[in-house]
């Protein structure tokens, strides 16, 4: 008779990994993805994370720089000499500068080649006009299409904090259909709400400041700033408080354990 093998690690029951519980709430469903690696979390990807970081989730120092300095300058520039052209090669300028150095740098360049496009439309549209106001156009028209897509998909009960979140997690769009998972697409309806009302706030100040023309350009771009990344940081925090943070995932219905083979 062979001798008996005591038993070895080997031999225990394979635990499951352990569930997820992550931003979107899913509460560790299967093929949750595993949580993203330590690190700066930018943008809508701020609100997977246990906790939320200001500085992170507008870019850091840099970001905020990058995004903000080529309108800075297009408003200073124009408020000191009011000559359109030398304000819009100002920003255009310092857009260029912000991606030339990424490049030279090897660094990621994401943040400012979007800047770059989003500035050279606001260039070409003032240039074409000839209207200084109208270098904040694309930018209000983009803002009223965001407003649209999130009601949208809120009345299509497809709320777009939600999808996007599943998107950025790699899971499916169970917790749409899922009544388990009601509360979970309370919260993504609550959030996409929380966007809409930035997008709606931006433009209810700022429409009136660009049809009051060129003599409130300086309030416009004033404007335009403040309610720029900072309110957008301040809504991520928000989103993520509703569907990331840990009082958000104690709300979720915790996964079946796995019964021992």
């Amino acid at each position: 008779m062979s001798p008996v093998r005591p038993p070895t690690d080997d031999d225990a029951p394979v635990a499951p990994p352990a569930a997820t519980t992550d931003a979107d709430g899913d509460g560790g469903d299967a093929g949750s993805a595993p949580p993203p690696a330590a690190g700066r979390t930018q943008g809508m990807a701020a609100v997977l994370g246990e906790d939320f970081s200001f500085a992170d989730a507008v870019g850091g120092v840099r970001g905020l720089v990058e995004s903000t300095a080529p309108g800075l300058v297009f408003v200073v520039v124009y408020v000191v000499t009011r000559a359109l052209v030398p304000s819009l090669l100002a920003s255009a300028g310092v857009a260029l500068a912000a991606l030339v150095i990424r490049l030279a740098q090897r660094t990621p360049v994401t943040q400012a080649l979007s800047g770059v496009v989003g500035i050279a439309v606001g260039v070409a549209w003032a240039w074409w006009t000839g209207r200084a106001q109208d270098f904040f156009a694309g930018g209000l028209l983009a803002n009223a299409g965001y407003l649209l897509a999130m009601v949208v998909s809120v009345a299509v009960r497809w709320p777009a904090v939600g999808v996007v979140v599943a998107l950025l997690r790699g899971e499916d769009m169970a917790w749409r259909t899922d009544p388990a998972r009601a509360r979970e697409r309370r919260r993504y309806v609550w959030a996409t709400w929380v966007m809409a009302a930035v997008f709606g706030l931006r433009l209810a100040v700022q429409v009136p400041l660009y049809l009051a023309g060129e003599s409130a350009v300086g309030a416009l771009g004033t404007a335009k700033l403040a309610m720029g990344l900072p309110l957008f940081a301040v809504a991520l925090w928000i989103t993520w408080l509703l569907v990331g943070s840990r009082g958000a995932r104690a709300d979720l219905p915790r996964p079946r354990p796995t019964p021992p083979r």
